[in-house]
């Protein structure tokens, strides 16, 4: 370490400091107790660093910057004899204030470190360490990155080998039902590893895990913010998530999740939320960018208001070049330091829009990320729309990818039995080419369920969202269009023959999502049919509504092995995850991807329909298998039975049962089929060929 000159020229209040390096932006640790502050402003007047011993209502001192301190618009200090474990820290930024102009400073407010690696004040879930309104409620901690990662790094799965499992962190394990011991926490993670292992996905992409403000103004205080989408700080982890409490340990916390992930397999993403902040819009609160250089961080509109393209009160300045270079601050960190493998953008259309609000042709942070030196190779999912009607689905450069709402709209309805969505869904099998084009199928995200919306489960036992206790409305309370369908009553029931006809539709949806090209996503808890009673929009319900019931896994095995044994199908078979739009005869003389109707190669599939078949040729030649084989996958989303003959395959080779919607046992599980396959109402079979 370079040996840090100690002969500052000042002293305030018992410290002592002297002009700090302008980079890197944040608090670094020089030395033992050397602490090197830096913070960008263009258009500040002054700064102040503002320190607290930990816990404290009031600072302990508080250091004007003076000019020598200040470096174009950063101010940079360096403080010596610092106990920096037990320090929390701010600053006060004077300035005009002229709404008008986009300048709102207040010298009386004490604000966050935008580069802050670690928050306090909101260290237990749920729980105020300061007041309300005090004078620093979300607080920056200094942390020395010296975690040991074991060699540890990203395991850089082909993208196309994903399958991927949306969780929140603390949903997933708080209801005791999980049999954890540690509840609602990065640790109750870990714990489950085994659980992942099992069903066998290799990815998780995690709802909003940086420090967010879970009070929500609109609501009261026994609702929250449960989801994550309003935050403080980009740098620091969920502090509310960490098992082992304050003091610096979320840190370290998440990054034994992420190892111990890693060691098992499992890539994690992260959903960033980018295109606003937890500060809202006009009367909003002064948490970190509002008071440290609101008119760089946020598109205003002429009359001083905010713009608000992401209907969450604001909009950040995504391609200013200081908020731009923020952003790619903020991702390399999160890949260099927590090893983190991809990131999902929510409203990731604000990355196309220019300083002006309006849509850009070459955005400079889209294109930046794919060709940065450290996010070049690192996963991008774009949730490809915003609320103000950007559309950038299949529009951002190669390399990303997308969420297609496409798959889960056309498979929900063409499986409630709507004939019309049939050709679509052939596209959607096909991984989407109408959508991608010039792309991959690789490019789509395929999805059903997600945070938003009905989950599996409810997509096939709830006609219409019952959002009773949300305690506020949006349109996804209203205006959403579940696509769903209740199989003839309304919620729960004891109704053998509605139970078993919705355990088919779940398995339905999850063997189209598992055997179409793309990359593969749903909810967690989908594949033990979890419920949250009718409710498409939780973003507030911190309780049962919101948590898994891990009763269900027991109560619903069969769907659970279902997925299972789909997951694994799809792993082995190279051929349903092909990287290219190639659909014409490969090596085995037979179309890789072919339709067909109740008799073979008899299908037309720019009809409605609500009976079709699709197979796959796998010749080993082609995919490096260990030997030739067909999948075929038959579905019938029809009220009554229907039969399908089968293709006729090379001799030697046999069909095999490998799953069927119908069989709640597995019984036919390898069974031979020969000639003809018949088909309950709405159910469906998926066929292997293989020599022998």
């Amino acid at each position: 370490m370079k040996r840090i000159d100690r002969r500052p020229s000042k002293s305030i209040d018992g410290i002592r400091y002297k002009a700090g390096m302008p980079m890197p932006f944040g608090a670094t640790v020089l030395d033992d107790d050397v602490v090197n502050f830096s913070v960008y402003s263009k258009y500040a007047t002054s700064c102040t660093l503002v320190l607290f011993h930990y816990g404290d209502a009031e600072p302990y001192a508080e250091i004007l910057i003076p000019e020598d301190c200040h470096v174009g618009s950063v101010y940079a200090i360096m403080v010596f004899d610092l106990d920096w474990e037990n320090v929390e820290y701010g600053y006060r930024f004077d300035g005009p204030y002229d709404l008008r102009n986009g300048f709102c400073f207040d010298k009386t407010k004490v604000v966050l470190d935008p580069y802050a690696k670690l928050v306090s004040g909101h260290e237990k879930w749920h729980t105020r360490q300061y007041p309300q309104h005090s004078l620093f409620e979300f607080r920056g901690r200094i942390i020395r990155e010296d975690y040991e990662w074991e060699g540890d790094r990203q395991l850089n799965t082909p993208f196309k080998d994903l399958v991927i499992y949306e969780v929140h962190v603390r949903g997933y394990t708080c209801d005791p039902s999980s049999g954890v011991k540690n509840r609602g926490t990065f640790a109750g993670i870990v714990e489950k590893i085994p659980y992942l292992k099992e069903l066998g996905v290799n990815c998780i992409e995690f709802m909003p895990l940086f420090e967010f403000e879970e009070f929500f103004p609109a609501l009261p205080d026994e609702h929250c913010n449960y989801w994550g989408y309003s935050t403080c700080n980009y740098f620091s982890p969920k502090a509310g998530y960490a098992a082992l409490g304050p003091m610096g340990l979320a840190a370290d916390e998440m990054k034994n999740m992420v190892k111990m992930l890693h060691k098992n397999g499992i890539e994690v993403i992260l959903d960033v939320v980018f295109n606003h902040t937890a500060e809202f819009g006009d009367g909003g609160e002064y948490i970190s960018f509002r008071g440290v250089d609101n008119k760089t961080y946020y598109l205003m509109n002429p009359d001083g208001t905010y713009s608000n393209l992401s209907a969450c009160g604001n909009t950040l300045n995504c391609n200013n070049p200081i908020v731009r270079n923020f952003i790619l601050d903020s991702m390399r960190y999160w890949v260099s330091d927590y090893h983190i493998d991809g990131f999902r953008i929510d409203e990731a259309p604000i990355f196309a829009r220019g300083q002006d609000g309006e849509p850009m042709m070459s955005p400079p942070l889209v294109e930046s990320l794919k060709n940065d030196p450290i996010l070049g190779k690192t996963k991008l999912i774009s949730e490809g729309w915003d609320p103000a009607g950007l559309n950038t689905i299949g529009k951002f450069p190669h390399g990303w990818a997308d969420w297609n709402p496409g798959v889960r709209d056309t498979l929900k309805r063409f499986a409630k039995g709507m004939a019309e969505y049939g050709p679509e869904l052939t596209r959607r099998i096909e991984g989407s080419p109408d959508m991608f084009v010039g792309l991959s199928p690789d490019a789509s995200v395929n999805y059903v369920t997600s945070h938003d919306g009905f989950t599996l489960y409810d997509t096939t036992a709830y006609n219409v969202a019952h959002n009773e206790g949300n305690s506020y409305t949006s349109p996804m309370d209203t205006d959403f269009d579940n696509c769903s369908w209740n199989c003839g009553v309304e919620g729960e029931t004891d109704d053998p023959q509605v139970l078993a006809l919705r355990r088919r539709q779940m398995k339905n949806i999850m063997t189209i999502l598992m055997l179409s090209r793309g990359v593969p996503m749903f909810w967690a808890g989908d594949e033990f049919a979890n419920t949250q009673y009718g409710n498409n929009n939780a973003f507030s319900s911190d309780s049962k509504i919101s948590w898994l019931d891990w009763n269900r896994l027991e109560e619903f095995r069969d769907v659970f092995e279902y997925v299972r044994r789909l997951i694994a199908f799809r792993k082995a078979h190279p051929v349903i995850r092909r990287d290219e739009f190639f659909v014409e005869h490969n090596s085995s003389g037979y179309p890789e991807l072919s339709w067909h109707g109740e008799r073979p190669w008899e299908f037309d599939r720019n009809q409605p329909f609500l009976t079709f078949a699709f197979m796959y040729s796998e010749p080993a030649q082609d995919f490096g298998t260990d030997g030739d084989s067909f999948i075929y996958c038959a579905y019938n989303s029809h009220w009554e039975d229907h039969t399908f003959e089968l293709p006729i395959i090379p001799e030697g080779m046999s069909w095999r049962m490998v799953l069927s919607s119908a069989d709640e046992t597995f019984s036919r599980c390898g069974e031979r089929v020969d000639g003809n396959v018949w088909l309950q109402s709405r159910s469906c079979v998926v066929l292997e060929a293989v020599r022998g």
